[in-house]
């Protein structure tokens, strides 16, 4: 584990990283992560040079390619053969869902009120199949962890977990350690959306084990919309269906060879999964150097800088007697406060008067910094807080 003083030199130089406007402090990095330099300075690059597509050869396309896919892998767990790229975290879920195995009466888990790229594809799969589409409900003090194992020890029609590691109303995270070791004692797949956490907390992707794994990148993994990481089980790389037949994802001399009744063979690994049109130069180019800005910066001394920010705006909010606001399982890199419904049209404006950019989401006040976020911000947004709760 590294010192998480080592993240950048000091607060102003990873502040200095992003290009935000004067006078804004940005809570939003789990709806779109703030905009770093050198990914404004990519796409700038990319446009001009795409004034001549001509000029840039299948070579160094394709090569731009394996240097994305291999950056993304190190935020998994490094096996560039084990990542395809996708548009989006629902198109990796309903890879997960055209391929998993699933029966008439048996089910698929998820927790209550999961985001809906979680649930669509599973909807339509279990409606195909004759399938039960289940939701993991928490009882009064029950955790979401402890709700999916009450769930997995009461029905073993089971055969699917579809999980988001954190919570994307109020940052609650997942005990996947628990989690993945009771799925995998009773033969059940995991499949997990990571967008709310690849890039900010570890992926411990050879503990969890899943079948599939997915993120978008362009949220902590600091990137373009549009482009998307889908994390592939070995047995599923050597015998899955993609969703689209794409020529990038067979073999490159094979598929041009016009015979109709031969398919050429796959790329190896999970490119079979790519899908067309993700792989654009312009995307390409600021995914790359988004991802090289997060390796320089390290997961591992991410997780810890972006918890002390987390901890200061809650110790900030306790500190104007607003604990019992606070999200109860809130953990890491997102702090949700939850302020009386009375309350939040007047908190939302008051925030928005003071510069403060955040979401709301399903009655909860969802605050997710980056790096950019100093910790003294803490007490400007807490009185935010505080001066709507006393008015």
């Amino acid at each position: 584990m590294h010192d998480a003083t080592a993240v950048a030199p000091s607060d102003a130089a990873q502040a200095d990283a992003f290009c935000l406007p004067d006078g804004i402090v940005y809570l939003d990095t789990a709806t779109h992560g703030p905009c770093l330099r050198v990914v404004q300075q990519a796409a700038q690059r990319a446009l001009d040079e795409g004034v001549a597509p001509w000029r840039l050869g299948d070579a160094d396309w394709e090569a731009s390619i394996e240097r994305v896919r291999a950056l993304a892998a190190d935020c998994f767990d490094g096996d560039t053969d084990a990542v395809a790229l996708v548009p989006s975290a629902a198109y990796g879920i309903a890879i997960a869902a055209r391929n998993l195995p699933l029966a008439r009466g048996e089910a698929v888990l998820v927790t209550a009120g999961a985001f809906p790229s979680q649930v669509l594809a599973w909807q339509q799969r279990c409606h195909v199949v004759g399938a039960r589409l289940l939701e993991a409900r928490q009882l009064p003090g029950e955790s979401a962890s402890d709700a999916v194992l009450r769930e997995l020890d009461s029905d073993s029609t089971i055969r699917v977990l579809s999980l988001a590691h954190v919570d994307w109303r109020d940052g609650s995270v997942l005990d996947l350690d628990r989690i993945a070791a009771h799925a995998r004692a009773r033969g059940v797949a995991l499949v997990l959306d990571l967008s709310q956490s690849l890039g900010a907390l570890p992926a411990r992707i050879a503990r969890w084990k899943p079948a599939f794994a997915v993120s978008v990148g362009y949220k902590w993994l600091l990137g373009p919309g549009g482009m998307a990481y889908l994390w592939v089980d070995p047995s599923w790389r050597a015998r899955g269906i993609p969703i689209e037949q794409h020529w990038l994802a067979r073999d490159p001399v094979a598929v041009w060879r016009g015979d109709a009744q031969r398919p050429a063979a796959w790329r190896p690994g999970a490119r079979r999964f790519d899908a067309g049109g993700v792989a654009d130069p312009q995307r390409l180019a600021m995914a790359e150097a988004a991802l090289q800005q997060v390796a320089r910066w390290q997961i591992e001394r991410i997780a810890p800088a972006l918890r002390a920010r987390t901890a200061a705006l809650a110790s900030a909010l306790r500190a104007q007697g607003l604990s019992s606001w606070l999200a109860p399982d809130a953990q890491a890199h997102i702090l949700g406060v939850r302020p009386p419904v009375a309350r939040l049209d007047a908190i939302v404006a008051a925030l928005a008067q003071a510069g403060v950019v955040t979401a709301v989401r399903q009655g909860c006040v969802r605050l997710a910094p980056h790096l950019h976020v100093g910790v003294e911000s803490a007490g400007m947004v807490s009185d935010v807080f505080d001066g709507v709760a006393r008015g």
